[in-house]
């Protein structure tokens, strides 16, 4: 059954079958992979007693530039990755089945564009993580669901909005701790991303309608001439 199935309950085609379900296998293969990227970089800083926070991202240094690359993908804890990954695989998964056009281009200029932001302007201090992805996908996801008016869409964006809701006090410095201008810009990025790829925005599939079959019509006709036809006596 394809995953939007239970959105639009019309007839599909085999093609349209087939197309929604390697949409989804490319879209479950990338999120899954990418996190498996952040985990392995983790484990390996954890076996050989590395710190690999130096590549983190530094506002305003040169040295911090390549940061900008590599903060996203660089953890301070198995907590903090822990509680990254849930969302990125949720969220990723999302913009690789829904936007099929351009995922990977997306993908990217989300990835740079906070870090970019907050390299710009963020507090002097090492800044890691992928919260900015997170909160750069979230809003991006959000707002194209909303231009789109695509209802699966909408309904991850919803899911979204009640799970990760609490995403929106992230943006506020409320702890020092947290790299809340990351949150921030990213945020920024996904609607500002969201407005740019809006023609981009998935529209709901239209359902093949189901040809009628003329030995019906047939059948139909000839139900009808008897029940008119007058009774013998």
């Amino acid at each position: 059954m394809p995953l939007l199935s239970r959105y639009y309950p019309e007839k599909y085609s085999d093609e349209q079958y087939e197309t929604e379900k390697l949409t989804g296998r490319h879209a479950l293969f990338v999120s899954v992979a990418f996190a498996a990227v952040l985990w392995l970089i983790k484990l390996v800083e954890f076996e050989y007693n590395l710190d690999f926070s130096g590549y983190g991202l530094v506002p305003r240094s040169v040295a911090g530039l390549s940061g900008i690359l590599l903060s996203p993908l660089i953890h301070a804890t198995f907590e903090h990755l822990a509680a990254n990954t849930f969302p990125l695989l949720v969220l990723n998964f999302s913009l690789f089945f829904f936007y099929r056009k351009s995922p990977y281009l997306i993908f990217t200029l989300l990835f740079l564009c906070s870090g970019i932001f907050v390299w710009l302007g963020g507090r002097e201090a090492i800044h890691i993580g992928a919260s900015g992805l997170i909160y750069g996908l979230a809003a991006f996801l959000f707002l194209g669901g909303v231009l789109s008016h695509n209802t699966g869409l909408l309904t991850i964006s919803l899911i979204v909005a009640l799970l990760y809701g609490g995403l929106f006090w992230g943006i506020f410095p409320v702890k020092p701790e947290i790299s809340w201008e990351s949150h921030l810009w990213g945020a920024v990025s996904g609607l500002g991303l969201a407005c740019l790829f809006r023609h981009d925005a998935p529209a709901s599939p239209i359902p093949q309608e189901e040809e009628e079959d003329p030995m019906d019509n047939e059948w139909q006709e000839e139900q009808t001439e008897e029940e008119e036809a007058p009774p013998e006596s």
